[in-house]
């Protein structure tokens, strides 16, 4: 059993979308093996609480683009590396699935380059936790036969060919990490005029229980959700499915502001107040 700990091995595993019961039962024993986990933002601290050793080191290195404090995947990489040399077995903690608009491959590639074996557990991503939670069928027979997963946080990461091809296909379109450029998101789509019996929704903080859809058509979106700040994490769900929100979303919306991730930030303050009272209890 000793020489199994020694050698190194990093489990990289997804937590889910936010609901901790859509955690996986292969991610709870990876949690309940673990000596280090490395937790990302977006995981549900119910998860770490329920399925985490009390002896287990729990490292908060979360990100958040633009916004609060942020641990670079430059240190993350280090930690996990340093972790795992150590004999420790070590759980790479992402929210969603970790395959899915995530930073594997760096994590994938520091760990190859010290001959550290991994093992990659799945885990239910954003996208379709959102729109299963928002009665919102990706595939859904007779309004779309294909789903695309994208991103637009930069203006310049898709070309103009690519906005026009996004607008005139059939597939339904998931934005990730879309949010705060939503604006411009909807202005190409109707510039290279996307059809106008296709709709918008944005799913903000799915799966847990401050979620809120807003739906609207597209063509309306200036007038009825053009410069909102939405709550992170925010999902864009794009395309003719969409309309089966109103008959088949089994979720009430919530009308919190309420954050069920803590920002960055906060977590950073919350752990220093908590090492401040181990010091203050250590010299009492």
């Amino acid at each position: 059993m000793n020489e199994l700990k020694k050698q190194p091995k990093v489990i990289i595993a997804g937590a889910g979308p936010g609901d901790p019961d859509l955690i996986t039962y292969k991610a709870i024993k990876a949690l309940q093996q673990a000596e280090v986990v490395l937790t990302d933002r977006l995981v549900s601290e119910q998860i770490l609480k329920e399925f985490v050793s009390p002896n287990a080191e729990v490292i908060h290195v979360g990100k958040q683009c633009r916004r609060g404090m942020s641990t670079s995947q430059k240190t993350i990489n280090e930690i996990m590396v340093e972790s795992a040399l150590e004999g420790k077995r070590v759980v790479r903690l992402k929210g969603g699935d970790v395959s899915i608009f995530s930073n594997i491959l760096d994590e994938l590639e520091a760990l190859v380059a010290n001959n550290i074996a991994y093992e990659i557990v799945p885990g239910v991503t954003a996208a379709l936790g959102a729109a299963a939670y928002a009665g919102i069928p990706l595939t859904a027979r007779q309004h779309s036969t294909a789903v695309r997963f994208l991103t637009s946080y930069k203006s310049d990461i898709v070309t103009e060919l690519y906005w026009k091809e996004l607008a005139q296909t059939e597939d339904t379109l998931v934005f990730y990490m879309s949010s705060e450029t939503l604006d411009g998101v909807v202005e190409k789509l109707t510039h290279y005029n996307i059809a106008k019996d296709k709709l918008l929704a944005v799913v903000e903080q799915a799966t847990t229980p401050l979620q809120h859809v807003h739906v609207c058509n597209l063509y309306e979106y200036e007038n009825k959700l053009k410069g909102r700040s939405f709550v992170s994490p925010s999902m864009v769900i794009i395309g003719r499915v969409v309309n089966l929100h109103a008959q088949y979303g089994w979720i009430e919306n919530s009308n919190s502001k309420d954050y069920y991730f803590k920002p960055v930030s906060k977590i950073i303050n919350s752990l220093t107040g908590i090492e401040n009272e181990k010091q203050h209890a250590s010299r009492a």
